[in-house]
């Protein structure tokens, strides 16, 4: 009987009864674990970088940016409704006017003069009342003339752009008033003018256009006196690529 067997050969012959897992045998299997679950890992990250940093560096290139440079975007580069533009060179610029004091650019110039000989025989005396405009000019004329009407920007960009956003600084711009009508000059009255006239139903034939319309889209206030000449690529291209670039999306 197994309970005449003493205790302690009972628990012997208990155990030898049970299958046995050598220690060489155990101690392999558990290196042999470790070393799958260190090969499942380095299959799921990308080589030789630790895990948090393959999460963090993907992060940035799979998630658009939004707060991206107006170079990079080529996002507006306008100021109080005004856009940019670069001042011509002096030596292309040729007087409009007998003093010389007012110029444009050589083509915008020579299409003037025509324009103004036309307008003349037709009765009607063009009279140019501003032309290029320098930085330092535009500069001295908006904050001048704000503090002097204690106007606030705003309010004073309606009716003069800053400096560097001026198309005075094209060469290509020129105010024309009539002078048998000096009363109406840069003035909102000037559309009644017969010289106002005479330019809506003529100057395209010379290359001029009105910039700032009724309800333009820079917001700016309604200037019959203010044309410019588009009728050269580079006229052209400086007017209306600014617009195309600086419309909003």
């Amino acid at each position: 009987m197994r309970d005449d067997i003493p205790e302690a050969i009972r628990h012997s012959v208990s155990d030898a009864t049970r299958p046995t897992i050598p220690v060489a045998v155990m101690v392999a299997g558990g290196v042999l674990l470790a070393a799958i679950a260190l090969g499942a890992i380095l299959l799921l990250r990308p080589k030789d970088r630790p895990v948090a940093q393959s999460i963090t560096a993907a992060t940035p290139s799979s998630v658009p940016s939004t707060q991206t440079s107006a170079s990079q975007s080529g996002s507006p580069d306008r100021l109080l409704g005004h856009l940019t533009y670069k001042e011509a060179p002096l030596n292309e610029l040729d007087a409009i006017t007998p003093d010389g004091q007012i110029k444009l650019r050589l083509a915008a110039a020579q299409s003037y003069r025509k324009m103004a000989a036309a307008a003349a025989s037709d009765g009607v005396n063009l009279r140019p009342i501003s032309g290029f405009r320098s930085k330092a000019e535009q500069n001295d004329l908006f904050f001048r003339v704000r503090e002097e009407r204690n106007q606030n920007v705003s309010k004073r960009a309606e009716v003069s752009a800053p400096p560097g956003h001026s198309e005075h600084h094209t060469g290509y711009a020129t105010d024309i008033g009539d002078a048998n009508h000096p009363e109406a000059n840069l003035n909102q009255s000037f559309e009644n003018t017969p010289a106002f006239q005479w330019l809506s139903s003529h100057a395209a034939q010379y290359s001029f256009e009105l910039s700032f319309t009724k309800g333009n889209a820079q917001g700016v206030s309604y200037e019959p006196w203010h044309w410019r000449f588009v009728g050269d690529q580079d006229s052209l291209e400086t007017f209306y690529r600014a617009q195309h670039l600086n419309q909003s999306p």
